[in-house]
């Protein structure tokens, strides 16, 4: 009877007596699993130590095994001489993930007491995408950023300086040993100066308010409308610089200062000559440091450190390489008109990624100036103006006149204009697989040709929230909508966690929903509920939602971004699950990942 009657007044409790907040973090030697929870105000539960009464870790993933003990963390309280948990309570988890495991399934258990009262025992069931799933998305990245690290040794800013910064080893040192050494001290500190301030800056906010603040400042900075666009009118003038426009230059006296340092001796002075570097080189950095930044800030912790340790290392490693066999001095070309071009080919290119900033505050604001046509047809006439460049028809303010046409820059003709040739189509409602993390979606293309007309979800009553969706799919933007019509119709919910400017979930939606069985589960088994974290939509009084912290939400991103962190534990994008009607969770959430059978098997049930 009493049994009976705690489980009645659990019941009758408003939500969990412990929220969690669940993460899994790559370490040196394989995962952790953190679990954070927050007992609520007026209960208690007990440490591990206390069999069948303390906090509980089951893991539910084949081939996923515990690494050594869990351990805990907390504040103790006291009730009655007896040691309970009360506040916030953490749990980590060493963890072995065999190369099959694509998300960590599991269960939190623990039973809550309230006085002499306690309570039967409760469950959170969590499921997290392995950050290896995404590692095609990382890998991009970092594969990306060295290639632009490497490029960097190439701009006007910085090629000049590669003799000057090398013989400054050799005559500075009264060995090739030192010299050697002084040159492996320059390039560690060039990727110490690009690396620690973001370093610092994640692990301050990561500090101060943990993952989901980090994850706000990060999706403010990505989706916003007023970085997107400073970085948008940064990029137009970077481009109007290498164009000829004018000199883009530093404060004077910020590398003059660091040039006077740079003459110390000892590594001091190395450091003031890799700071000088790092100056100097700005004008031709800067956006590409601010390109690779941005791309990797979905909510992730490590991925823009490592993006920026990589672009930093790649950047770093030709000098120090030169400095190694000055010898190869001999052997690169000197300064000269070519470096003009490179400088001009980079104002193209800025012109082409700076669009990407404009395109993301277009689309969470929904202002509809830079739909896919739009955007294809700049793309295509800047890169058609790159290619008549090349071939010497187009000349700016400091080109030298082109004499002839080099095997290498034909190469570079013929790749720039296979390239137009392959954005083309898109104008007329192609894919463009290879972009489609890039471009705007299809759905904002007014003409595609052949394009099926848009059905809603079947025979559902018509909600306000229903909205096309890429491949010809329909769904909702809210849970209640996606819910009910799930209920009308018996059908599963599949839940879509995404952002207007999020590249993965564009590239994911491009290659992955595209397959033809992938769409086929889609479309008859499922209701789509795509809940935009970043859209900035502001909605009506009635709707905004109020934390725990006091903070009021007010458009549709805050609130959905608060709604995906509070019910499933997941504060980036993509990430998908499988709900019932009644909203229980059935599979996921699932991350980034183009293995095409794999996500069939995710939505075959």
């Amino acid at each position: 009877m009493k049994s009976l009657l705690l489980t009645l007044l659990l019941a009758a409790l408003p939500g969990p007596t412990m929220t969690w907040t669940p993460e899994l973090r790559p370490t040196a030697d394989g995962y952790e699993l953190v679990l954070t929870g927050e007992v609520q105000e007026g209960y208690y539960t007990h440490p591990m130590r206390i069999p069948h009464a303390g906090v509980s870790l089951s893991l539910e993933t084949e081939g996923v095994e515990a690494a050594g003990d869990p351990a805990e963390a907390y504040t103790p309280s006291d009730y009655k001489g007896e040691e309970v948990v009360s506040g916030t309570y953490v749990l980590r988890q060493g963890l072995k993930i065999g190369a099959k495991a694509s998300e960590v399934r599991g269960n939190v258990r623990w039973s809550a007491c309230s006085g002499d009262d306690c309570f039967p025992p409760e469950e959170f069931a969590f499921g997290l995408p392995v950050p290896r799933t995404a590692s095609g998305g990382l890998w991009g990245l970092i594969l990306e950023a060295i290639l632009w690290g490497l490029l960097m040794l190439l701009t006007p800013c910085v090629f000049p300086m590669v003799p000057m910064t090398v013989s400054f080893f050799l005559k500075q040192s009264a060995s090739p040993a030192r010299g050697r050494f002084r040159a492996l001290m320059y390039g560690l500190f060039i990727v110490l100066l690009y690396t620690v301030p973001v370093c610092v800056i994640i692990g301050v906010t990561w500090m101060v308010g943990g993952s989901a603040v980090t994850a706000d400042i990060f999706n403010w900075l990505s989706t916003h409308w007023l970085p997107n666009i400073l970085f948008f009118l940064v990029f137009m003038v970077f481009a109007a610089s290498f164009f000829g426009a004018f000199e883009m230059v530093l404060p004077s006296g910020w590398t003059t200062k660091a040039d006077e340092g740079s003459g110390r001796k000892g590594l001091a002075g190395v450091f003031f000559l890799a700071l000088t570097l790092v100056l100097v080189s700005f004008s031709c950095t800067g956006p590409i440091v601010g390109t690779v930044l941005i791309k990797s800030t979905q909510g992730e912790f490590w991925t823009p450190m490592v993006t920026m340790l990589a672009f930093s290392i790649a950047f770093a490693l030709p000098f120090v390489l030169l400095a190694f066999f000055p010898s190869i001095l001999n052997k690169l070309p000197r300064s000269g008109g070519w470096l003009n071009s490179v400088k001009v080919v980079l104002g193209f290119i800025e012109i082409a990624l700076g669009l990407k900033f404009l395109s993301t505050a277009d689309q969470t604001y929904h202002w509809h100036i830079l739909d896919r046509e739009v955007y294809l047809a700049i793309w295509i006439v800047c890169f058609t103006l790159l290619g008549l460049y090349l071939l010497g028809k187009i000349r700016f303010k400091h080109d030298e006149p082109l004499a002839y046409l080099s095997v290498g820059r034909l190469s570079l003709v013929i790749a720039d204009f296979a390239f137009v040739v392959y954005l083309l189509p898109g104008m007329w409602g192609a894919p463009l697989k290879a972009l489609s993390g890039y471009l705007p979606p299809l759905e904002t293309q007014d003409f595609v040709l052949g394009a099926a007309p848009q059905h809603p979800v079947e025979e559902a009553p018509l909600l306000p929230s229903e909205v096309s969706l890429p491949h010809g799919l329909s769904g909702f933007t809210t849970l209640e909508d996606g819910l009910a019509a799930a209920a009308f119709s018996g059908k599963k919910v599949f839940v879509d966690i995404t952002g207007h400017g999020c590249v993965n979930c564009r590239e994911m939606e491009a290659r992955v929903w595209s397959d033809p069985e992938v769409l086929r589960r889609l479309k008859e088994d499922y209701v789509i509920v795509a809940l935009f974290v970043d859209d900035k939509t502001r909605l009506p009084e009635s709707e905004w939602v109020r934390t725990e912290s006091g903070s009021i939400l007010k458009d549709i991103g805050r609130v959905n971004s608060h709604l995906v962190m509070e019910r499933f534990g997941v504060n980036s994008q993509p990430n998908y699950l499988i709900l019932d009607p009644d909203g229980s969770i059935l599979r996921g959430p699932r991350g980034y990942s183009l293995d095409i059978p794999a996500f069939v098997d995710f939505l075959t049930f």
